[in-house]
């Protein structure tokens, strides 16, 4: 059984996306599974297909390479491959081992933490081959348990339940990561996403470099910024509006040796409004915000809560302060995102200097033709 789509369907394919919306199918089965994909210009690719999904087509292999299951799980195994020599050097860091479209392997993300995996599967057609990826994962890096998490709310859009349930080994509750020079706990079974940010850690690690006085991790979580930047830095205030977090902030603060993170529990356009108010200054601010943008029609509203925290923040600088600044809303891009913090510069009346434009880790890979993987824009910039 083959997936027909439509020229547009085709072009789409064609230029390497690997997305067909359910409007450019043709023809195809009536249940969920791996087919090739074909158009008036011959096979196009192997794909996830699900009937029911507005993605209703999703490649993970172009042209004709073979028996789609094979296919498949060879792509999982490179994936895996390519992670194995980050997981020798530090065998207690945390990792995305796939990464979706990123990977050729969609709506699947595998992460890694100390040992420790947690899977995702997002799709109605991949769900049936769970116990083969599995088998796959155990044989490329065994892992002393693996856990589905499958909670996420897209999973609802392909007819698929919610669960969260072990697949390999004791799962437990907390696992304690190395992360450059400071360790921090996961809470693998109800920690946001698969546990932790890992796409920010490499610009976490970067911060360690900074020193000053006074930091303020904005949107702090369980304060993963904080703690590179307590090393540098004689205070580091961690705002964030969950006190659960903030506890566990002082609590990863407290298994490094920390005594300078000063948590805040506080909503964070507020706290930025009454420090400008107090005329509090700071060496350097982080902003790390949720996605503000979750779909195209929150752009201007995104674009317009972005614009006011990095204002604000930026005014809230000393001279030669730091401003490290992100955005993981894929929909706000990168050069939005910059005219963003343009605006914000010049209503604030800073001079700006870009130091690094960086993004999401390398086991996030990026692909040129798919911009939704690139969801990740990281700034840091000095305020003159």
């Amino acid at each position: 059984m083959k997936v027909r789509v439509s020229p547009r369907g085709a072009a789409r394919l064609l230029a390497r996306h690997p997305w067909v919306y359910k409007s450019d199918v043709v023809e195809g089965p009536e249940r969920p599974g791996l087919y090739p994909v074909q158009s008036n210009k011959g096979v196009l690719g192997l794909a996830l297909y699900n009937p029911a999904s507005e993605i209703t087509v999703r490649v993970f292999s172009f042209g004709d390479a073979g028996p789609p299951q094979e296919v498949l799980l060879e792509n999982l195994r490179k994936a895996l491959e390519r992670r194995k020599p980050a997981i020798a050097q530090e065998p207690g860091g945390a990792y995305r081992l796939v990464h979706a479209e990123g990977d050729l392997l969609p709506a699947l993300i595998l992460d890694y933490y100390a040992g420790h995996g947690v899977l995702q599967v997002g799709s109605a057609a991949l769900e049936p081959l769970t116990e083969a990826l599995v088998e796959v994962i155990q044989a490329e890096i065994p892992l002393q348990s693996l856990l589905a998490k499958n909670d996420q709310k897209s999973r609802s859009l392909e007819g698929l339940p919610l669960h969260v349930k072990p697949l390999r080994g004791q799962v437990p509750d907390a696992v304690m990561v190395r992360e450059g020079s400071v360790q921090y706990r996961v809470d693998l079974q109800e920690g946001q996403k698969t546990g932790a940010f890992i796409d920010q850690r490499d610009n976490r690690i970067r911060l360690q470099t900074f020193r000053g006085q006074t930091a303020l991790d904005v949107f702090s979580y369980h304060g993963s910024f904080a703690l590179h930047l307590a090393q540098g830095f004689e205070r580091v205030i961690a705002v964030d509006s969950s006190a659960a977090a903030l506890q566990r902030a002082l609590q990863n603060a407290q298994a490094n040796g920390f005594t300078n993170i000063i948590p805040q529990e506080a909503n964070a356009f507020e706290f930025l409004r009454e420090a400008e108010k107090r005329g509090s200054r700071y060496d350097l601010i982080v902003l790390d915000p949720p996605a503000f943008a979750k779909g195209k029609r929150d752009v201007e509203r995104a674009y317009a809560a972005y614009k006011e925290i990095n204002l604000r923040a930026m005014k809230l600088l000393l001279g030669g302060g730091i401003l490290a600044t992100a955005s993981c809303s894929h929909h706000l891009s990168e050069p939005l995102f910059y005219q963003m913090l343009a605006e914000a510069a010049a209503d604030a009346h800073r001079t700006v200097r870009v130091l690094e434009k960086r993004g999401q880790g390398w086991d996030h890979p990026v692909l040129l033709n798919v911009p939704e993987t690139h969801y990740l824009k990281f700034a840091l910039l000095e305020v003159m």
